[in-house]
C-alpha cells in the first residue's frame, strides 16, 4: 500500500517508527483520578457495553485500574497511565487531511499530541469512536494500542 493511501497520509516509515518505538522517558505516571464519562447515542453506547467485556486485565504490562466514575465506557490501567473512553465524539481533527495516523493490529487510529501531556489516539472508520490517551512516557510509543486492537475489532465494527 503506498502511502497516498494511508488514511490521513501518514507515510508507512513514519507509522511504524511510531508503533515501534521505545519509550522516550521514564517519568513517574500521572495518575489520573477522574474522567469525563462520554454520552454517546444508544446504538454506539451498545458497542461500548460489549467493549467493556472484551478488555484485558492488562495492557502494556500494566494492570486494570479504572478511572472515577466508573462506568462501562472507560478503563484504565496504571493509576491512568492508559485512560481508554468509548463512544466520544468525533474530534474536530479528523476532518483535517493532513492529520496524522496510525494503524495497529487491524485498527486505525488518529493521533493527536497535546500539549503537556502524552498521545492521545481516537479509532477511525468504527461505528463508535474509541479514544486511548497515553501519559507522557508512551510519547514516542504507541504499543500499548496493539492490547486493545483485538477488543475494539471485536466488539465496535467497522463503519465501511
Amino acid at each position: 500500500m503506498t502511502s497516498s493511501h494511508r488514511p490521513f497520509g501518514l507515510p508507512a516509515a513514519v507509522a511504524a517508527a511510531v508503533l515501534l518505538s521505545a519509550a522516550a522517558g521514564c517519568s513517574s505516571p500521572d495518575a489520573t483520578a477522574s474522567v469525563v464519562v462520554p454520552s454517546p447515542p444508544a446504538e454506539e453506547a451498545a458497542f461500548c457495553q460489549a467493549l467493556a467485556k472484551e478488555l484485558p486485565d492488562t495492557v502494556a504490562g500494566l494492570a486494570r485500574s479504572d478511572p472515577e466514575p466508573g462506568s462501562e465506557l472507560t478503563a484504565g490501567w496504571g493509576d491512568g497511565a492508559i485512560v481508554l473512553r468509548c463512544g466520544v465524539p468525533r474530534p474536530e481533527k479528523m476532518s483535517d487531511p493532513k492529520a496524522q495516523a496510525v494503524e495497529a493490529n487491524g485498527v486505525n487510529w488518529m493521533l493527536e499530541l497535546p500539549e503537556g501531556s502524552g498521545p492521545r489516539f481516537t479509532s477511525t472508520y468504527r461505528k463508535a469512536y474509541v479514544e486511548v490517551t497515553l501519559d507522557e512516557r508512551y510519547a514516542h510509543d504507541a504499543t500499548p494500542l496493539a492490547d486493545l486492537a483485538a477488543p475494539v475489532r471485536k466488539a465496535v465494527p467497522p463503519s465501511l
